[in-house]
């Protein structure tokens, strides 16, 4: 009787300490469940609530990566695009995660409804890449980088590739565009 009384207080003790993982949080090697080393295979049970849909190109000669979707089921609202490191591979893990739905974000509130001037505030920005139409804006320290589309900027600095942009340039009210979180 006193075997049995104390196995259900451990038990009671171990659900009691379990905690919960906020499906919506994103860390330097996590986006909810998710993290940096899971595993193709393994995407039905980390998104079990949710929808999978993965684009098979049919030819693996052209050596483009085969982006799976992840929507919310009853919804069906773009949550996820996931690119994994080698194409029709199960046991490759995540290279790219682009966030689509505004509920994820880290736990500094930094989502896809972010501005430049939040990002700039809170984060040592790594390196700007400027593109035909979006600059690239890298922040190494939480593996996350974020596209603003270059009509953010100044008339003047919008039309050039060549130009060297810098933070200061950057209007602090410039929305994302895409956020996307890079495992190595």
């Amino acid at each position: 009787m006193r075997t049995y009384l104390f196995i259900g207080l451990l038990l009671g003790l171990f659900v009691a300490c379990e905690t919960k993982t906020d499906p919506f949080l994103i860390t330097k090697q996590s986006i909810g469940m998710l993290t940096d080393s899971t595993a193709v295979k393994d995407l039905k049970v980390v998104f079990a609530n949710d929808s999978i849909s993965k684009y098979i190109g049919g030819d693996e000669f052209t050596g483009n990566i085969n982006t799976i979707s992840v929507f919310e089921k009853g919804t069906g609202k773009l949550l996820l695009e996931l690119d994994p490191n080698y194409s029709l591979d199960s046991l490759s893990t995540i290279r790219t995660v682009r966030v689509m739905d505004t509920r994820f974000k880290n736990k500094d509130g930094l989502n896809t409804m972010s501005t430049f001037g939040e990002i700039n505030s809170k984060y040592s920005i790594s390196s700007i890449q400027n593109t035909l139409r979006s600059l690239i804006i890298s922040v190494d320290e939480i593996n996350v980088y974020f596209t603003l589309s270059k009509m953010e900027l100044p008339e003047e600095m919008r039309y050039n590739m060549n130009q060297k942009v810098e933070a200061i340039s950057i209007p602090e009210t410039a929305k994302i565009k895409d956020f996307y979180i890079q495992w190595y």
